[in-house]
């Protein structure tokens, strides 16, 4: 494992306990546990995915910069997947999670705009990742 896994891997590791207290909270709203009788279910279905997603997203990206050290990229594009991977979780799952309507109307809060944002960072870090097994630049 190269170095720059090592440190990457790391950071996800460190990131997996608020995956946790994510998990914690959302079981809190699902048995409906005191302080949670307000939560409507359009937040705990935006609460829902936005556990799931953190947590496949975050292995993905574990999976992902072990996965980089075969790479045939410069140091440079490598390092942009690197990151890449690791931020996309973040953006995903925050955006679900600063996404929750919070007004009577159901609209979204303006977080939600972070999961198409995500999302692309995440689609050009896996297609950039495959590519980088193949191709050398």
């Amino acid at each position: 494992m190269s170095d720059a896994s090592r440190w990457m891997i790391a950071l996800a590791f460190i990131s997996l306990p608020t995956i946790a207290y994510g998990g914690q909270f959302l079981l809190s709203i699902l048995k409906r546990q005191k302080g949670t009788e307000k939560i409507t279910a359009i937040q705990r279905d935006y609460f829902r995915a936005g556990h799931a997603h953190a947590g496949v997203l975050v292995i993905l990206s574990i999976i992902g910069q072990l996965v980089l050290d075969f790479s045939l990229f410069n140091e440079t594009l490598v390092w942009a997947m690197r990151i890449g991977l690791f931020v996309a979780p973040l953006l995903i799952s925050g955006g679900f999670f600063g996404g929750a309507p919070t007004t009577a109307d159901g609209k979204p809060g303006a977080l939600v705009k972070l999961i198409p944002i995500g999302a692309v960072v995440m689609s050009v870090s896996t297609l950039g990742v495959g590519l980088s097994l193949l191709i050398s630049i």
